[in-house]
């Protein structure tokens, strides 16, 4: 699942706007509930359930790119100016999560409190430094 946030301020009129997909991926096979990712842009904030997990253990390296390549449901519209933030159950952060943008890894060691704020351009920046109307992000 992904998540998806509109927001209606007029400060963001004439702004350049990207789509953030948010996913938590880790692998399921328990009857626990199923831990979730939070994403918040201003006063919007959804939860997602994870499209992947291992009831409770760090998810092999080799399930990964199966978990990215899950198509996101919800999506996000920010600006540059705006903060993304991402939370998730603390079950996810005692084994660290890291985001992919657009299926590479963007940070090499994982994070792991349960709450992080990113700055919007952080996801709308391509690498020729042209800003970019779409990035998948994935909490993993």
């Amino acid at each position: 699942m992904t998540v998806a946030f509109f927001s209606g301020k007029g400060r963001r009129i004439g702004v350049a706007l990207g789509a953030v997909s948010a996913g938590l991926l880790v692998l399921s096979a328990c009857d626990k509930p199923t831990p979730l990712a939070t994403v918040t842009v201003g006063s919007d904030s959804v939860n997602t359930e994870a499209a992947c997990y291992d009831d409770g253990e760090a998810i092999k390296e080799s399930l990964i790119q199966g978990c990215l390549n899950k198509k996101a449901d919800k999506t996000v519209k920010i600006s540059m100016d705006d903060k993304v933030r991402f939370g998730v159950d603390p079950e996810i952060a005692e084994n660290g999560w890291t985001l992919f943008i657009n299926g590479q890894q963007a940070e090499q060691e994982p994070y792991k409190n349960t709450y992080r704020t990113i700055p919007g351009n952080a996801f709308l920046a391509s690498q020729t430094g042209e800003t970019s109307k779409e990035t998948t992000v994935s909490i993993v």
